[in-house]
């Protein structure tokens, strides 16, 4: 999508979620992203020479937010990220969410469903159907973790799902264990990639649409160095340009 920019960005706040995933908001003097969309994020102070993919979180009045986990390196160096550094911002870059096409007639509620830090590029997409407009369909949210719960505040599904793996939230056992997709329009997720197969084959033999927003190694982001591909029934696609996100029943899942 045009408008990707590049802007060395102040921090202006940290917050710590959990051991291993910490929220950051930056001042983004760039183009409006959109839900399901990623940056490349590059601390000012790294070792690193190449930005790390991350989508975006939740955007509002200028400040763009993330949830950065810890996988390796860069990522590590952007949790200890504090308020006041600056980072090199990418972006807007991907596609987004497809919601459109049910905000403009009468539809069954949508379903929301993340696995773990999954939940990133989804809050946005529930925050805007919380405040969006009155014709905005109404939603259900599923979210599945490990342990503990982060992410959900202020938004206001039709019904919240929370699982955790050790029972110490909401439902004990895997979000998929709880989610039915019949009464659907449309299903949209993101998570380890597992999840997001089982959760596939069961919206497309249900007959609901299901979007999955997947994750590769991104480290041009505009399709240039041709790393981030994703199999699908069109053949090989760059993630970073013809997704993150991408419909179910397109994508060839390893097995």
């Amino acid at each position: 999508m045009s408008g990707k920019s590049s802007f060395l960005c102040d921090c202006t706040k940290r917050t710590l979620i959990s051991d291993d995933t910490v929220s950051l908001e930056f001042i983004w003097p760039g183009q409006v992203p959109l839900a399901g969309q990623f940056f490349l994020i590059k601390p000012q102070r790294t070792s690193v020479f190449l930005g790390r993919p991350i989508s975006i979180a939740g955007f509002k009045a200028g400040i763009i937010r993330f949830l950065i986990s810890k996988r390796g390196k860069g990522s590590s160096e952007l949790m200890e990220l504090k308020s006041g550094e600056q980072a090199l911002l990418t972006g807007p870059l991907g596609n987004f969410w497809p919601v459109e096409v049910y905000l403009s007639k009468p539809a069954n509620p949508l379903a929301i469903v993340a696995g773990g830090i999954g939940i990133a590029p989804l809050l946005m997409l529930a925050q805007a159907l919380t405040h969006g407009k009155n014709a905005a369909p109404p939603f259900d949210l599923y979210t599945g973790f490990k342990s503990g719960s982060f992410g959900l505040e202020k938004l206001k599904p039709r019904e919240l799902i929370i699982s955790t793996e050790d029972g110490s939230e909401g439902k004990k056992g895997r979000i998929l264990d709880f989610f039915k997709p019949g009464g659907y329009s449309a299903v949209f997720a993101c998570g380890p990639e597992p999840m997001l197969k089982t959760l596939a084959n069961t919206c497309i033999n249900a007959g609901i649409s299901c979007y999955v927003s997947v994750e590769r190694h991104m480290a041009c982001g505009v399709g240039a160095c041709m790393a981030c591909k994703v199999k699908t029934t069109e053949g090989n696609l760059n993630c970073c340009v013809d997704g993150p996100i991408f419909k179910a029943g397109e994508l060839c899942f390893d097995e």
